[in-house]
């Protein structure tokens, strides 16, 4: 019995050793990161190999849901919304599958991404977009399963998807025109409430010109509807530092309010002491 046991610990020691070896993966995971006007596209999959096999209508049947690759289902990520096939697709990370055919695909973007290989039960409510695209026949193998971004411009690029003769490719829109055009109106209109705000608590911060971070700061505010509690209290702070200690109490008193109506108990505190210390209290 104890020789039996001896024989157990070896060979669970050896499993052990053999495991912490890595070998190569048959279907190595790839990355691709490519920009599109002004919208980042990542796609993370993985990617397996003919090795003399048949692939579509064998391997991968026709007309049946796929992972699109190998391992976990294949993703992509965008990040601004894009229009595929005149459906808008949110900001965000999708799994790509797809039901191969002989002359087309349907390609599908799912809002799951957490699926090893295609989900258990399919949720058609997660279908975020999907359409349907032909099959072009190339004149050579592609060995190793492939997924490309080309045709790209400003405006939009092709997901392109290849293995042994087969290319897919579905065109995707990106909005760089009005991203674009938006900035170029933010910036001729002038600095928001929020830029003269970060630029009034950087001057103070670092000890720079209080009267134009104060200056800096007035301006925030007269653009700001409802100033918070919090912006409250960085306007109080820069008209005390700047010697205006009766805009700072009156200031410092609505934070105080607004803190107490929030119920901030951190900015009452802070308000209060400050006004004690300015003699408004």
């Amino acid at each position: 019995m104890k020789k039996f046991l001896v024989l157990v610990c070896v060979a669970l020691a050896s499993f052990s050793i053999e495991a912490q070896i890595k070998t190569p993966q048959p279907s190595p995971s790839s990355t691709l990161m490519q920009t599109v006007g002004l919208t980042d596209v990542t796609v993370t999959y993985s990617r397996p190999a003919m090795r003399g096999r048949t692939i579509f209508g064998d391997l991968v049947p026709y007309d049946k849901l796929w992972r699109t690759g190998a391992n976990k289902n294949t993703t992509i990520e965008f990040s601004t919304d894009v229009t595929i096939d005149g459906q808008e697709l949110k900001a965000g990370s999708y799994a790509i599958f797809t039901k191969p055919g002989k002359t087309s695909w349907e390609v599908i973007f799912y809002s799951d991404t957490n699926n090893w290989g295609t989900p258990q039960k399919w949720d058609d409510s997660k279908v975020a977009a999907k359409t349907t695209v032909e099959v072009l026949t190339m004149p050579m193998d592609v060995e190793s399963f492939m997924i490309v971004i080309d045709e790209i411009s400003n405006d939009a690029a092709t997901l392109g998807i290849l293995w042994e003769k087969t290319y897919v490719g579905v065109k995707f829109e990106v909005p760089t025109d009005a991203t674009v055009m938006q900035n170029i109106d933010k910036v001729l209109n002038g600095p928001g409430a929020d830029d003269y705000y970060a630029a009034a608590v950087y001057y103070s911060s670092t000890d720079k010109d209080i009267n134009k971070a104060k200056e800096f700061m007035d301006k925030a505010m007269a653009m700001t509807k409802e100033p918070a509690f919090w912006q409250l209290r960085q306007q109080s702070l820069i008209q005390a530092k700047a010697g205006d200690k009766k805009g700072a109490i009156a200031t410092a008193k609505k934070s105080l309010a607004a803190a107490e109506k929030a119920g901030n108990a951190d900015y009452v505190k802070m308000n209060k002491d400050s006004l004690k210390e300015w003699g408004g209290m």
